[in-house]
């Protein structure tokens, strides 16, 4: 293999040319993938199945195949350079178009075959309205041979990772649009104001948004803190931030925070008596949910198998 790594442009880019390539070269840039989706080498031992010696000592020999450093690992962690990050990038693209090949190959003999991956944001399973359970009982109806792959994450890294080619369907509520991505309407959550027990404003009569604006609110950094503009409160006045909807959860339980839930997640708090929906009326909302794919990419028969049950089962 022979990746020929430019000299940085003052815009820190690098153009990557690609030689000849062989299995090898495509074993271990399928370990360097899983290594830099699981954040570190310990953590692709189980993705992996092998030993760490193993996932080091191919990590070495792609360095060494590839003549460029592709990350830092030790007492900081694991991060990878930025010739690493270009490598990583073309690595997905490489792989995401070996298995089109061996999906297309597969479609001429009008088999469903291949991997497909997909991205989902947390806490959704819960929501009857998703139709995410209901299009994997149709996609499983059939006869296939396909390797599922699903995780789930924020929506800005599932709409990073769709663009890189590290996935092939994502579905979640995203703030913004990316250019490069396709998004199509899917269902819609019901969001809610949420109150724990042992709060002031639990038990309070007749609680008043000035009221609310007077406490400590927990935003969803992974939505721009939308959350503060829907009660009235500039950005910068959140007491906390979180990332994904359990710690959400776990702040609003605690009694000292207020913030926003998914009406289906909240609900057995709420059944417990140890959550309370604050001013529904003025605070309550729909979150759009759409199906994401990446703008250009090549549509195999399993690709879109899914999208169509996605869509079928709304």
């Amino acid at each position: 293999m022979n990746f020929n790594v430019s000299p940085w442009s003052s815009r820190e880019s690098a153009n990557v040319s690609i030689g000849q390539i062989t299995e090898v070269d495509i074993r271990l840039l399928r370990v360097f993938v899983a290594v830099v989706e699981a954040g570190g080498f310990s953590a692709a031992q189980a993705t992996l199945n092998v030993a760490g010696s193993t996932v080091s000592n191919h990590m070495s020999a792609l360095e060494q195949r590839l003549g460029v450093k592709l990350c830092q690992r030790g007492r900081i962690g694991f991060r990878l350079t930025d010739k690493g990050r270009v490598v990583y990038d073309a690595a997905c693209r490489l792989l995401a178009a070996a298995e089109t090949f061996r999906s297309e190959a597969a479609q001429v003999r009008g088999q469903l075959v291949g991997d497909l991956r997909i991205g989902l944001v947390d806490t959704t399973i819960t929501d009857p309205a998703s139709p995410v359970v209901r299009a994997l009982t149709r996609f499983n109806g059939r006869e296939h041979r396909v390797h599922l792959h699903v995780g789930i994450e924020a929506p800005q890294d599932l709409e990073r990772r769709l663009l890189a080619g590290a996935l092939d369907i994502a579905v979640g509520s995203f703030p913004t649009r990316v250019t490069g991505l396709e998004y199509a309407p899917l269902y819609a959550e019901s969001q809610t104001f949420y109150c724990g027990a042992g709060h002031p404003l639990f038990d309070a009569p007749a609680p008043t948004l000035e009221d609310v604006r007077a406490c400590r609110i927990v935003a969803r950094g992974y939505w721009h803190q939308n959350d503060l503009r829907r009660v009235g409160l500039p950005l910068s006045s959140a007491a906390a931030t979180v990332q994904n909807m359990e710690a959400q959860a776990m702040l609003i339980l605690s009694g000292g925070y207020l913030g926003f839930l998914p009406e289906h997640y909240a609900a057995p708090w709420v059944a417990q008596g140890r959550l309370k929906a604050l001013l529904p009326e003025a605070t309550a909302y729909t979150a759009p949910f759409d199906l994401v794919t990446r703008r250009g990419a090549r549509e195999t028969k399993v690709l879109a198998t899914m999208v169509a049950d996605l869509l079928a089962s709304r």
